[in-house]
């Protein structure tokens, strides 16, 4: 059972107030002009950096699995999200089906691999995040969208005119075309994607993409060229803003070190990060002896030092701390 507490009070120098989405600015015609050029992805699919040039609006598919409508895999308030998505009544998300990486490591293996969802048009994501509202949940927490941009594009266009207020969270692997970002731009409040691994060979052997890197750090700049750092209502919720996850795993301390130092560097000291440590074997780790140095959950001391990693960095705003 999660504890439901009100988030910390954060640093005031990040406080917005009187926040309102940032799709509250665009008129309804101008929603669904974007809703329209995103969906023109999908006819000659590079909606995600696998390129595939699939007429996705045929129900052609390829890397992801997914047609011309997402696929969803469960709806309702999240209570194991940061504090500052969760709240009191939960982040409302919307976990979607398939993926276009290829983790070794997933703990989602089978909805991320298998298609076990149910297949939901714009209309219909539409009234499961007016539903979330009604809940009271604080956020529409949109989880591996990358494959399904789109798609989210056009639910958003859907569900503003109908009544939507909530802020939009992008939960994403970070292996998201720009194309498909910047589509997005005015539409997302907050970007959480996570940054896996540094070096390529790390990403060609654990989650089947060599060009994760590159794609992800490219991908964090436009998010943060987007929406800055995280910023929070008084209330200590996220309204707007980075937020970037890293998970510790096994061995990847020189990895965590340079990820961190380019957050620091190149985007922000200001970033605001969530070093998790809930890494875990699982799919076909321990099933394969090429795996066999993430075959184990990392121990204490490497989360303590890859968090002090990050305060080497310059670093200074973690989950908690804000």
């Amino acid at each position: 059972m999660f504890a439901l507490r009100t988030p910390p009070a954060p640093d005031r120098r990040f406080v917005i107030e009187n926040f309102k989405p940032a799709y509250s600015r665009m008129s309804k015609e101008a929603l669904r002009s974007r809703a329209e050029l995103a969906l023109h992805e999908l006819e000659d699919c590079c909606a995600c950096p696998r390129n595939c040039h699939v007429n996705r609006l045929r129900d052609e598919m390829r890397v992801c699995h997914t047609g011309r409508h997402a696929v969803v895999s469960s709806v309702f308030p999240h209570f194991g999200e940061e504090d500052c998505l969760r709240g009191w009544n939960g982040s409302g998300t919307i976990f979607f089906g398939l993926c276009n990486l290829r983790c070794v490591f997933c703990q989602n293996w089978d909805i991320s691999q298998r298609n076990q969802g149910q297949v939901f048009r714009a209309n219909q994501l539409a009234d499961h995040m007016l539903a979330l509202q009604d809940r009271g949940c604080h956020n529409i927490n949109f989880v591996t969208p990358e494959h399904v941009a789109p798609q989210v594009a056009e639910a958003i266009a859907e569900a503003v005119p109908r009544g939507l207020r909530l802020p939009i969270v992008y939960n994403t692997s970070a292996y998201d075309a720009i194309a498909s970002l910047r589509l997005l731009d005015g539409l997302v409040d907050i970007y959480m994607p996570d940054f896996k691994f540094w070096r390529r060979e790390s990403a060609r052997a654990y989650v089947k993409a060599k060009d994760y890197p590159e794609r992800a750090r490219a991908a964090i700049v436009e998010m943060h060229r987007q929406v800055g750092s995280l910023r929070f209502g008084r209330d200590g919720l996220a309204r707007r803003g980075l937020l970037v996850r890293y998970l510790v795993m096994p061995d990847q301390l020189d990895e965590a070190e340079a990820i961190f130092r380019w957050l620091a560097t190149e985007l922000s000291r200001d970033t605001y990060v969530n070093i998790m440590n809930q890494y875990r074997p699982a799919h076909e780790v321990g099933q394969h002896p090429k795996y066999a140095a993430i075959n184990r959950r990392p121990g204490s001391r490497e989360v303590t030092n890859a968090r002090k990693l990050a305060t080497e960095a310059g670093l200074w705003r973690f989950d908690g701390r804000r």
